[in-house]
């Protein structure tokens, strides 16, 4: 099981053509599935390979199925000038993160900080995209989710109770802004399924065996394993206090309530995020704050390097270089993902990948 797959590499404008016209087929409206599309091609265009056409035959089937509300009444109640619960009404998680963001940068304009949880939504993607909207706009933003699925343990403990609850923080910069984007698992569960579909063996130390505490390297035995924190009890703590404030703070599932959406195609899952906005002109002007940024950020290009290192690399710069290389050269799918786009585009009568 140590094969790779051909890759092909597909104009993105074609992809995101294929999200959008797949989404409307499966009952989206099409301005919802429109961006929709534009938010899951940017997560293709920057790496986020386990969360943008990749995740298209799982959102199209979850739609027809009746997992997701197609139509939903997305509602914001302003609890102060600094504090907001958004109800996604089970509506897709990538329009009821978008109007949250939305939300915490209008505050964060008024107020010069935002805080606003989430309930009733769904996956949304990357956590990176969501953190990136308030740097975009001058701020600093911090996204943090409960996940879609319980992949981890307490530390030490063998049960699914955890997710790989991620956290992003992003920051402007005098360029694009700078994004660090993490799960607190070892591991996104997303490069998990990448490895199933493209038939690879995952490395040791990824997963253990429930039962026996051994390392499981073949993907399609995940399930029989727990997926271990990063950096062990830190990232399991981590988890369980994103899994509080972004889940239980706003009356979303958490803990044994979580909804495993990989696996149950029509129920609610529930799914809690938290974002916050911080105006960063209420501490300094932007200009000032982005010049530090950069002149620290060549300070730390530049420092030396320990024996083995080639380079300092800052959070966002792998994101960023690979956003601009496939915009040029394409986004990478393989075989198995593409004959599986095929498939769904037969059953929903649209035009196929390739052929856009």
């Amino acid at each position: 099981m140590e094969r790779e797959t051909e890759v092909a590499r597909i104009p993105v404008r074609a992809t995101r053509a294929l999200i959008a016209d797949a989404l409307v087929a499966a009952g989206l409206p099409q301005p919802d599935a429109a961006r929709c599309a534009e938010l899951m091609s940017e997560a293709d265009l920057t790496g986020a390979d386990g969360h943008g056409i990749f995740r298209l035959p799982q959102y199209a089937r979850r739609l027809k199925a009746g997992g997701f509300n197609k139509r939903p009444n997305i509602a914001v109640s302003r609890s102060a000038p600094a504090t907001a619960l958004v109800d996604g009404d089970n509506g897709m998680g990538h329009l009821v993160m978008s109007r949250a963001a939305s939300e915490a940068i209008a505050m964060a304009r008024q107020s010069g900080a935002a805080w606003v949880g989430v309930r009733r939504s769904n996956h949304a993607g990357p956590a990176g995209l969501y953190a990136e909207m308030p740097a975009a706009a001058g701020m600093i933003g911090l996204y943090a989710a409960v996940a879609n699925a319980n992949h981890m343990a307490a530390w030490g403990g063998a049960e699914h109770l955890l997710g790989t609850n991620p956290l992003a923080i992003a920051v402007p910069t005098g360029d694009a802004p700078l994004v660090f984007d993490m799960a607190t698992s070892i591991v996104a569960y997303g490069t998990v399924k990448k490895y199933a579909l493209r038939g690879m063996r995952m490395p040791e130390g990824w997963f253990v065996d429930a039962a026996t505490g051994e390392s499981i390297t073949d993907p399609a035995k995940s399930a029989a394993g727990v997926l271990q924190p990063m950096g062990e009890y830190k990232g399991s703590g981590l988890a369980l206090m994103i899994g509080l404030i972004a889940g239980v703070l706003n009356g979303a599932a958490f803990g044994r309530d979580v909804i495993d959406f990989n696996a149950d195609d029509d129920s609610a899952t529930n799914t809690g995020h938290a974002i916050i906005a911080v105006d960063i002109a209420r501490f300094v002007p932007l200009e000032t704050f982005t010049a530090e940024v950069d002149r620290h950020l060549r300070d730390l290009r530049g420092s030396r390097l320990l024996p083995g290192f080639d380079a300092i690399r800052v959070p966002g710069e792998r994101r960023a270089a690979c956003r601009d290389e496939r915009a040029r050269e394409g986004v990478p799918v393989p075989a198995p993902l593409l004959a599986q786009l095929d498939k769904l585009a037969a059953e929903l009568r649209i035009k196929p990948l390739r052929a856009r």
